[in-house]
């Protein structure tokens, strides 16, 4: 089968310079409603790489995400959510973008041209056969990506992508890919729309649904996120009240005793 780039498909709208404000945005929300129905196509693709993360990560593995631009920002987003949400390490979930850091805010040129970069980023943490490396570009012809999970592969790391595109480069490369295909954007190879949508909305998935079946979530609330701010010692301190039945003043103190609803919860007498 040839590969044919969606995301680099004319639009489906013209003259955009001529719209209104409201025919703008009602057409930007016509096309972006169409992004879950291409996510739901995908669930068994999902299904079947979170849980090779879920295993590895069970065995004391980690959960990398390599990128660039805009999909490398969106890992990276991700990563850093999880451990103020799940309570779990920093070192737990990793994002890597093309680039470095500087380049979550300003573009770093030819960086996602790199055919070796990649791979060494990753050997910075000293990736190993116990993690799983999850490339992230909509195209899906990203060298600096593709070319860091080739190098896993040859080196029984285990490899997953996404991507908005079928029968991509990196798709091939992929043990286990991910193809959210959303068609052209409304403006002509923008990946920041719905591309981006679809991709973050995948990237909740895996790592909500990893931390579920990790323990990390009780009935359906995060009982190890982090007390960073006063909005979660409040939230923290409504599960406790519902949970033991007992006052707020009494929920505060025992979740400032122990720092976490869980271990709040499991001390209390």
């Amino acid at each position: 089968m040839d590969f044919i780039k969606t995301t680099e498909q004319d639009s489906n709208y013209d003259d955009l310079e001529k719209m209104t404000i409201n025919e703008i945005i009602s057409n930007i929300n016509k096309e972006d409603k169409t992004v879950p129905s291409a996510v739901e196509k995908a669930l068994p693709q999902i299904e079947a790489l979170i849980d090779q993360v879920v295993t590895k990560l069970k065995q004391g593995g980690r959960l990398f995400y390599i990128g660039a631009g805009t999909s490398g920002r969106l890992g990276i987003l991700d990563a850093s959510e999880c451990p103020p949400t799940f309570g779990v390490s920093h070192d737990l979930v990793i994002g890597l973008i093309a680039g470095g850091d500087s380049a979550i805010r300003k573009a770093v040129e030819f960086a996602e041209d790199s055919t070796t970069q990649g791979w060494e980023d990753l050997k910075d943490y000293h990736i190993c056969k116990k993690d799983v490396v999850v490339g992230i570009a909509a195209s899906g012809t990203t060298p600096y990506v593709i070319h860091a999970l080739k190098n896993c592969n040859d080196n029984n790391i285990i490899t997953g992508c996404i991507t908005c595109n079928t029968n991509s480069p990196l798709s091939k490369e992929a043990q286990f890919p991910i193809e959210v295909v959303v068609g052209p954007e409304f403006v002509t190879g923008s990946s920041r729309m719905k591309a981006g949508t679809a991709q973050k909305l995948v990237l909740n998935m895996i790592t909500t649904t990893t931390m579920v079946q990790l323990g990390k979530v009780e009935g359906n609330k995060m009982v190890d996120m982090q007390l960073s701010n006063d909005k979660l010692v409040g939230r923290g301190t409504k599960m406790i009240v519902d949970a033991l039945n007992i006052s707020p003043k009494q929920a505060s103190e025992l979740l400032l005793k122990h720092g976490s609803v869980r271990q709040a919860i499991e001390n209390y007498k």
